[in-house]
């Protein structure tokens, strides 16, 4: 045999040898992706788990299972606790007033339900305490706004809690009633942005709704038929929540904003505390 059949059959073997290798390599590859991948799949769904849970509280009415004996079952306050269908909740700040009886007639003659905001400073004008008695009496809700309305008392100086406790506490005494909702004036952004008042809100056991439509009613004065076209331009979505105040130019077109909402197929919401779901700025589920 020759040096060059020698040096051929080398070649050869080596090349044997390379493919082998790169097949040995290629089967590992496979191998190890396969094993990842199972690794990843089988971690998926607690992975998934965990997530919902970082995001969300546990939310026992919707859990096959059961939590053990001696744990509170905490009804879960989210979007899945929103009512369902087109529902619009008309709200009015700054009450009661002068006008408070002639908005009552007004819902009374629709067939509508409102929810009310009221200042402590008016609650306490006894000539105006049987309209907000009258209000509850009708159905409708009253809820509070504050006591002074004043940004740096409630929000700079801390006052919003003792206010908010001391409007609340005013309207049982009138009405027999126990409500838990309030309106910040001015919304709860950005006199809510820090979260330790949040804290102090949360465990006073006040719930907070700001809006999902601005009518911008209190500067329209001269100009009531803006406040129908601010309204009608800003409903967007199957739930609303419309901001209006106890003024006489929202008294005049309240009718034609029922109007509008009935022929957009909207149905009348009112405020129930035992139905709570959260609708605040600061997209705080607890308040």
């Amino acid at each position: 045999m020759t040096a060059r059949t020698h040096l051929d059959r080398s070649r050869n073997e080596r090349r044997v040898r390379m493919k082998k290798r790169r097949r040995l390599i290629l089967l590992l590859a496979a191998v190890i992706l396969l094993v990842v991948s199972l690794v990843k799949l089988a971690a998926a769904p607690e992975t998934a788990i965990a997530q919902r849970h970082a995001k969300q509280p546990a939310d026992p009415t919707t859990s096959s299972e059961s939590k053990p004996q001696g744990e509170e079952m905490v009804k879960p306050r989210g979007e899945d606790a929103r009512p369902q269908g087109k529902i619009v909740y008309l709200t009015f700040d700054d009450g009661p007033s002068q006008w408070t009886g002639k908005f009552l007639d007004v819902l009374q003659e629709q067939g509508v339900k409102a929810t009310f905001f009221m200042q402590g400073s008016n609650l306490k004008r006894k000539s105006l305490q049987s309209d907000v008695k009258r209000a509850v009496r009708e159905g409708h809700y009253v809820g509070g706004h504050s006591m002074t309305h004043q940004y740096k008392k409630l929000y700079e100086q801390g006052e919003f809690v003792s206010e908010m406790q001391e409007t609340l506490s005013l309207i049982h005494d009138i009405t027999g009633e126990n409500p838990h909702l309030v309106r910040p004036p001015y919304g709860s952004a950005p006199g809510l942005n820090d979260e330790p008042i949040r804290d102090r809100i949360a465990d006073a056991g006040i719930k907070i709704w700001d809006w999902t439509i601005d009518s911008n009613d209190w500067n329209l004065k001269d100009h009531p038929e803006q406040i129908i076209e601010n309204v009608k331009k800003a409903t967007k979505v199957d739930l609303e929540v419309v901001l209006m105040h106890e003024k006489p130019q929202t008294l005049q077109v309240l009718p034609d904003i029922i109007a509008f909402y009935r022929e957009a197929g909207y149905e009348f919401g009112v405020y129930d505390d035992a139905e709570h779901f959260h609708l605040n700025f600061q997209k705080d589920h607890r308040l």
